[in-house]
């Protein structure tokens, strides 16, 4: 997807933020839509279904967090990433984000180049993906769903089957933060699972495996993989 095509939802009542922020993105080449309140980023994001939404938390008539799940709600929205900016850095401001169903959280203040960059990590899943579908390349991963197969440089690497399912579900949505609960659901299942730690467990192996930098712990919340 070209960044002409990519439309980004900026939602802020700080008009330095939209501003600056919004030019940045612009000059990038990105489309920027903006919003000085929940409420009617809500509205815009309905109307225009933009690939990527940055919000801030503290807004009048509609905070963040109401926006995030309303606009979860959405059809047509489910992919959509959603990112709150907000100068509250307070682990329980961003498990709230969280649990509204945000994929990530920027602190203010930021730098716009660093924005950016971050921008752009966020909005790399919507990459084109080349080949079939069930094939993922990723970074110098290529991971091979159909035949449970992991390479890493041109060399394959073996990994048991948990290892594998947890890897690919995290590489799916790459910055994406998975809850632990979630990928408990979703790699294990309604199987027993032995500990409260068996996702640390898994999760420091492949970190063995695949490189440390490439997993970040999201304090009570979970993990997302990271290019």
């Amino acid at each position: 997807m070209k960044k002409s095509d990519i439309k980004i939802l900026l939602v802020d009542d700080e008009p330095d933020i939209l501003e600056i922020v919004g030019y940045n993105l612009k000059t990038e080449g990105y489309q920027v839509i903006t919003a000085e309140n929940g409420a009617d980023g809500v509205k815009l994001a309905k109307k225009h279904k933009p690939q990527l939404i940055i919000l801030d938390v503290m807004m009048p008539e509609m905070d963040g967090i109401e926006a995030c799940e309303q606009i979860r709600n959405i059809a047509g929205l489910e992919e959509t990433i959603i990112t709150f900016l907000t100068a509250r850095g307070e682990d329980y401001s961003q498990v709230a984000g969280f649990d509204a169903g945000a994929d990530d959280y920027i602190t203010k203040p930021i730098k716009p180049k660093v924005l950016v960059s971050k921008v752009k990590a966020l909005l790399r899943r919507f990459k084109e993906e080349s080949g079939s579908s069930n094939i993922l390349k990723i970074g110098e991963l290529v991971i091979d769903r159909d035949q449970y197969k992991v390479i890493k440089d041109g060399q394959e690497l073996v990994l048991p089957r948990k290892e594998f399912e947890l890897l690919s579900l995290l590489t799916s949505k790459p910055g994406k933060v998975f809850k632990r609960e979630d990928i408990l659901d979703k790699v294990w299942g309604n199987e027993v699972v032995v500990g409260g730690r068996t996702i640390d467990v898994h999760i420091r192996k492949l970190r063995e495996k695949i490189g440390d930098d490439s997993f970040k712990t999201v304090k009570g919340v979970g993990y997302k993989f990271v290019i």
